[in-house]
């Protein structure tokens, strides 16, 4: 019997595994799909978000009255004649039952119902700029990733070409047509390389261990490399004043700060209104053995004498409120600048790739042809032939770059305006 349960253990175990690999969900091939999970399962936003619900369920309840008060006072509950002690109200001297509420001043209840709702406010932009941040970690992570397998295929690529320029210059070599230092330099080149392409695989694990980090670590979702980059906006879309206006309207940050400046007008309102009393009214009933004898009406002010400790809170008050405009107005400062760095870089980047793809690469192929041929011939030495298959990889790599960093340069201006383009 144990070889067949040996067997049963090992069927399991790999039924186990085609079941797990069977769930798997593909995901990865395009930067919308990482957004969408990520939007879904993502837990530190997913705090933010309960964060911000939170913050919402506080709006109510802070306006609400505080709860009645009642009070049962037990009199002359120990007998004056034979010294003994009775608790209940028809066999003491008199019973008073109050029922009293405190009555914020007018407007106070408003009032912190409105720092509340500010406070609300401020807790959804908190969420809207912890998205913002993460859809730019995962669309940076998912360009540099499109780098990094980009450059391995050109890499492979070029072992492909030194390999077979390894074996021409060893027939050459062998017919006495070319130095032994020509072979040894076209091994060294792809030793080299695959040194390169060593770091290059070092550098994609790390893409993908930071995608999935940046995908809330799921253990269900087998990630594709990426396949395609996101087309780039048209240049209505790229305007500097159009964008200008969608990052007033739209920066998640720039809405954080104009709720907290809203919370703090409020709070500085509600803080000079405590210069006023607020109330307490309470009604009593005085029950005298079996029957209620009398009814109390009470009412309470606080008198607010504490003066200093009061121009004191509204000094903060004002103080926070100052702080938080100055907060908006560096927050606006630094949205604008990023805005024009990362325009200036998309543009840069899209020159690039005008110059790279249009002119350079072209020349470069046609530069690796004629050298190729020409050593062939003995015409142009083996160090042409690895100087031209050098620039054909370079202008590749830098085409990739390119396209790549209008991607980077892309997420940094939704970043800025807080939103899609």
């Amino acid at each position: 019997m144990r070889p067949l349960s040996v067997w049963l253990a090992t069927a399991l175990a790999v039924a186990g595994g085609w079941a797990s690999a069977a769930e798997a969900i593909p995901l990865g091939g395009n930067v919308e799909s990482l957004l969408g999970y990520a939007r879904a399962h993502h837990p530190e936003f997913a705090a933010l978000r309960f964060d911000a619900a939170a913050a919402a369920a506080r709006v109510d309840p802070a306006g609400a009255l505080p709860d009645p008060m009642l009070g049962v006072e037990l009199r002359d509950f120990v007998s004056a004649t034979s010294g003994s002690s009775n608790l209940l109200p028809s066999r003491v001297g008199s019973t008073r039952y109050t029922l009293s509420q405190s009555l914020p001043w007018f407007g106070k209840r408003d009032l912190k119902r409105d720092v509340a709702a500010a406070g609300a406010d401020e807790a959804q932009g908190q969420a809207a700029a912890g998205w913002v941040d993460l859809a730019w970690q995962i669309k940076q992570t998912y360009a540099q990733h499109h780098i990094h397998l980009a450059s391995l295929q050109y890499g492979h690529e070029t072992i492909d070409l030194l390999t077979q320029l390894e074996q021409i210059t060893q027939v050459r070599y062998a017919n006495g047509l070319a130095p032994q230092s020509d072979v040894i330099r076209a091994q060294t080149e792809r030793s080299a390389l695959r040194s390169d392409l060593a770091m290059l695989e070092g550098e994609n694990d790390q893409a993908s261990a930071r995608m999935r980090s940046l995908l809330g670590q799921p253990a269900n979702v087998q990630l594709l490399p990426p396949e395609q980059l996101r087309p780039l906006p048209p240049a209505a879309k790229l305007d500097p004043a159009a964008l200008e206006t969608r990052l007033v309207e739209r920066n998640p940050r720039l809405a954080t700060d104009a709720a907290r400046i809203g919370g703090a007008e409020k709070s500085r309102e509600l803080t000079y209104k405590n210069r006023y009393p607020d109330f307490n009214v309470g009604l009593s009933a005085i029950q005298t053995r079996e029957r209620v004898s009398s009814w109390d009406l009470m009412v309470e002010i606080n008198i607010p004498l504490q003066q200093e400790k009061r121009r004191d809170q509204e000094r903060e008050a004002e103080a926070m409120l100052d702080a938080a405009k100055s907060r908006k107005m560096a927050t606006f400062n630094q949205a604008m600048a990023d805005l024009a760095t990362s325009l200036a870089g998309l543009q840069s980047a899209q020159r690039v790739e005008e110059l790279v793809g249009g002119s350079l690469l072209p020349q470069a192929e046609l530069t690796l042809q004629a050298a190729l041929a020409g050593y062939a011939t003995g015409k142009v030495d083996f160090a042409a032939v690895i100087d031209a298959q050098r620039q054909i990889r370079k202008a590749k790599e830098d085409l990739v770059k390119a396209r790549a960093t209008q991607q980077m340069r892309l997420a940094d201006i939704e970043r800025v305006i807080g939103e899609e383009l």
